[in-house]
């Protein structure tokens, strides 16, 4: 018998058995017919086919077996139904051409993404490790194979994703330069090397892949490329490129602009000061003393534009504007400009707030309230309105509420000397030492990030205190003045005040040291602290140490592994926890699987609850850049028998998913809200309303329940203290900035915020000090679209917002609840004097009809009725006008809106703006969705501008902190009769 004899047909089969008996056969020709048909019916027939592999493999083996590619096929395919994907791969790989990776089918994609896994794997032993392995050249060629795919499907994306993850960078270049939208594809690659790739050398080599491409483009894309500069650290390049556009033309000085704009976002204070200084562009330090602030001469540190040595020329004019974008004092200008603007306040939810605070706790949380919605508006209306209330503030307490006029007008830094003059420190002493030190917390919460000019102040006043109050409080405004400047002399100094191991002095030096290093890894200040936590016997200093550390080892990925593991290692639990937060301050916003399995296996593991929860509030900081993922990760931690766990799962739902509306956040904490441990029910009431913020009812229907839930237990006189503080702080968290700030670890421009991070970091320790809370306020980040102009000014204009103005809205307001009409009760009736009255009625001159006592009973009865039906009638009357109002503003409500400049535009909102189509001016950099600063090109130049004025901030003369003080007496007068 032949094979030429044989006529077969897979149509009608039932049984693979005829084929495979033909394995047996002597002849190659019949095992080779056998294995073709094998092929062709192997996805309906494996189990048959699994029984005789073996034999599979024999042929695939003898090298002198001419179809040996075949029989690897067929083996292949039998693993992969048997669910041996190792060896299905193995045999995959063994038949070569044969394995054709653009068929369509289930068993191709299956092998293939195999085959990329494993290759990756080897990529990154190879590239990340230096691991000494050869690469198998049959994985590369499928790889190979699967690039060319994408290229001819123009799937361009998906080879981008496998060339970063296989650490191909010449392929990342080939299908960027292959794409039909070279820019967009670019954008897409940054954004993934800047949220998903863990390593930090990958990193920054993919960052220099990026900016060759973005330079080679006919039109270089510098904004993007001073943003991969940030992060390659190379404030220099920076310098160059802004050097060679300013001498270019107006659309290259706009351009300027614009990322000048980007770069106070998103570069630390000492990148920033190291750009000003290579480009000559010197920042004014205003120098101040104690007899300055004793005769209320405020420092203005930002009122006059930065100079440069000669500003005749138009170079040094343009460098001036440079100069002030970058210092910071045109961005924090218009920050405070927009909130001061779009101010709305709900009132009636701090009243709510004063009159259940009925106790000293209850009272310091409605001051950090206070604080939080009046974050940077400048309105201090409510404790102006309370003077005689807030009086009631002392000691600590008096010190935060000293502190909350800072948040009140964080980035108010012209007149903030002058503002807080009354209660900073003064020679001789003779004020209250809370209040000096809740001062200069205050002046540093003001220049937060942005302290040039009042260090010099605050470190003048850190030297000269002799009272552990004021210099706690000297050393938190110092260090949040100099955050991340690497300043060696203002370490120094926060050292030396560590070291007098003064409890409360010691945990306030230590979270600045960390602010001040920030990010650094410097081995010299990690070395320092470390000891001397193992020195101290004090826990205060311990917990401010733990802060410090993790804030030095913010982003440092990687590298900051040595100190985690010795940390983590540590007997003492403080140290321990720091551990834990290092790892969520080195790994920020990654979401590096490795750290959160170390996370999750300390949470379950260690015998001390303070790490326990530090760990499971940790993977909140991981997970900020993927919120989606985190309800999915702690969903069994909130349901711990730890009540520690439970609370840290709050927590890191709150800050992974701040702002975000999540429903399954919502599903997981609404639960914990009616938790029996109170400081759980607390977590959850503070990281609902972070979740919920600039929310409202169209975009989380969930909305009101939250809402009332928070002004339910706290104005539940049985409710614990602990639990109405977290309902009172949630009050002022939901309603942030005056209802225009999100609470968010990002910038506009969606790359990770320092101060963010480190206010949500330092923030999770208000469980141990009250006055910690105010950090808070770093994490606000304004929802603001403001355009401008060539000098920098607002110009009137308005945005298109292409969805119904409902979406976007503000959440209404609280109303005054109704007064209920008095229902009149008859009056009661005495025995005598109805006596009287009959004896006075009988005896009158003409007699009247009068009604028996039934008769107008009955009369009153039913006029009683009469009414009730009548405000029946007018109820339903009015619930049908309203209903039928409702219906015609949503038949009648538009699909768009616009919005004038400055706008309110929430994140979400970003993605449907765009400039009015008729207005003379345009964006200079067509970024995808418009949000933050935006710099126009004038399309009609020459004509005359509108510009928006300056609205000038309100300022509080009275002391907040005191008692009112006595009228004056009236004017002499001469009385006459």
């Amino acid at each position: 018998m032949t094979a030429a004899t044989i006529s077969y047909s897979s149509a009608g089969i039932t049984s693979a058995a005829g084929v495979i008996s033909l394995l047996d056969e002597p002849q190659i020709e019949l095992k080779i017919f056998a294995l073709n048909k094998l092929n062709l019916i192997v996805h309906e027939f494996w189990a048959e086919i699994s029984d005789v592999v073996d034999k599979i493999e024999i042929l695939y083996e003898d090298e002198s077996f001419e179809e040996r590619e075949l029989s690897a096929l067929v083996a292949s395919k039998v693993y992969y139904h048997l669910g041996a994907y190792d060896e299905a791969l193995h045999y995959a790989l063994g038949a070569a051409s044969l394995l054709d990776v653009n068929q369509s089918s289930e068993y191709v994609d299956t092998v293939v993404a195999r085959a990329i896994d494993q290759y990756i794997t080897q990529r990154i032993k190879l590239c990340d490790d230096g691991s000494d392995i050869t690469i198998d050249t049959r994985l590369e060629l499928i790889v190979e194979k699967m690039f060319q795919r994408c290229f001819d499907d123009a799937k361009y994306k998906q080879a981008v994703g496998i060339a970063l993850e296989s650490r191909r960078y010449d392929m990342l270049e080939s299908a960027i330069m292959k794409s039909d939208d070279i820019p967009s594809l670019l954008s897409y690659a940054l954004g993934i090397a800047m949220t998903l790739l863990q390593k930090r050398t990958v990193r920054n080599t993919v960052l220099q892949v990026l900016v060759r491409l973005y330079t080679n483009l006919s039109e270089p894309d510098y904004t993007n490329m001073c943003q991969c500069y940030i992060y390659l650290n190379e404030p220099q390049t920076v310098v160059n490129i802004l050097s060679k556009l300013i001498s270019g033309s107006e659309d290259e000085l706009l351009m300027v602009f614009q990322i000048c704009f980007d770069v106070y976002e998103s570069a630390t204070q000492h990148f920033i000061d190291e750009v000003m200084e290579g480009l000559g562009i010197k920042q004014k330090k205003e120098e101040s003393s104690a007899m300055e602030v004793e005769s209320s001469e405020p420092v203005k540190p930002s009122e006059e534009p930065v100079k440069t040595v000669a500003q005749d020329s138009a170079i040094d004019k343009k460098r001036a504007q440079v100069g002030s974008i970058l210092s910071g004092e045109i961005p924090i200008t218009l920050k405070s400009q927009f909130l001061i603007r779009k101010n709305s306040s709900d009132m009636l939810v701090l009243k709510n707030c004063k009159d259940a605070s009925r106790n000293a706790v209850c009272h310091t949380a409605t001051v950090i309230a206070n604080s939080l919605m009046h974050a940077g508006t400048t309105c201090d209306a409510f404790l102006r309105d309370n003077l005689d209330w807030l009086a009631k503030a002392t000691n600590w307490a008096k010190f935060t509420a000293t502190a909350s006029i800072g948040v009140i007008h964080h980035g108010h830094e012209t007149n903030a000397l002058k503002l807080m003059s009354s209660y900073l420190p003064k020679e001789p002493a003779s004020g209250s030492p809370y209040q000096e030190g809740g001062a200069l917390y205050a002046l540093g919460m003001i220049h937060a990030n942005h302290g040039a000019a009042i260090i010099p102040y605050l470190s003048e006043q850190l030297q000269t205190a002799t009272n552990e109050t004021v210099k706690h409080g000297g050393c938190l405004g110092l260090g949040l003045a100099a955050m991340t400047t690497k300043n060696s002399d203002i370490y120094e100094q926060l050292k030396n005040n560590l070291y007098q191991d003064d409890a409360i002095i010691g945990e306030a030096a230590g979270i600045a040291m960390g602010l001040v290093m920030m990010g650094s890894l410097d081995e010299d200040a990690l070395s320092d602290m470390v000891q001397y936590a193992h020195e101290t016997q004090h826990e205060k200093i311990l917990r401010g140490l733990s802060l410090g550390i993790a804030m030095i080892c913010y982003g440092q990925l990687e590298a900051a592994d040595p100190t985690i593991q010795t940390l983590t290692e540590d007997k003492d639990p403080v140290l321990r926890m720091c551990g834990m937060y290092c790892v969520g301050m080195s790994y920020a916003g990654t979401g590096n699987n490795k750290a959160i399995r170390r996370l999750l296996h300390v949470a379950v593991s260690d015998v001390n609850d303070d790490v326990r929860r530090a760990a499971v509030i940790s993977i909140g900081f991981l997970l900020f850049n993927a919120p989606e993922q985190c309800p999915n990760v702690v969903s069994l931690l909130s349901e711990s028998y730890n009540s520690h766990v439970r609370y840290g799962a709050a927590l890191a739902l709150g800050i992974s998913c701040a702002g975000s509306g999540m429903k399954e956040a919502l599903s997981i904490l609404e639960p914990m809200i009616n938790d029996p441990v109170n400081y759980v029910r607390q977590g959850a009431l503070l990281a609902s309303a972070m979740v919920l913020v600039q929310q409202n009812e169209h975009m989380c229907p969930k909305l009101k329940t939250f809402k009332d839930l928070f002004s339910k237990t706290m104005s539940d006189k049985h409710e614990d203290v602990m639990v109405k503080f977290g309902a009172i702080l949630a009050q002022g968290i939901i309603n942030a900035g005056g209802r225009n700030c999100t609470v968010s670890m990002r910038t506009q421009y969606g790359h990770t915020n320092v101060p963010s991070v480190v206010g949500l970091l330092v923030f999770t320790h208000t469980w141990f000090w009250f006055p910690l809370s105010h950090f808070l306020c770093l994490a606000f980040q304004p929802t603001y679209l403001i355009g401008l102009n060539k000098d920098l000014k607002m110009p009137v204009m308005k945005f298109k917002s292409c969805a119904k103005p409902s979406t976007y809205a503000y959440p209404p307001l609280l109303e005054p609840p109704k007064e209920k009409e008095k229902e009149k009760v008859s009056t009661a009736v005495l025995s005598t004097t109805a006596k009287k009255a009959a004896k006075s009625k009988s005896s009158s001159a003409t007699p009247m009809e009068v009604d028996t006592p039934a008769a107008a009973d009955k009369k009153a009865e039913e006029k009683k009725e009469e009414k009730k039906e009548e405000k029946k009638e007018e109820k339903k009357e009015e619930k049908k006008e309203k209903a039928d109002e409702e219906k015609k503003e949503k038949k009648e409500e538009a699909k768009f809106e616009l919005i004038a400049n400055p706008a309110r535009v929430l994140v979400e909102q970003r993605n449907v703006m765009d400039i009015e189509s008729s207005s003379r001016y345009s964006s200079v950099w067509n970024r995808n969705g418009l949000g933050g600063f935006i710099v126009l090109r004038d399309t009609k130049g020459g004509a005359e501008e509108d510009i928006i004025e300056t609205l000038q901030p309100t300022t509080a003369a009275e002391d907040t902190t005191t008692e009112e003080k006595e009228p004056s007496p009236p004017e002499p007068f001469e009385y006459t009769e």
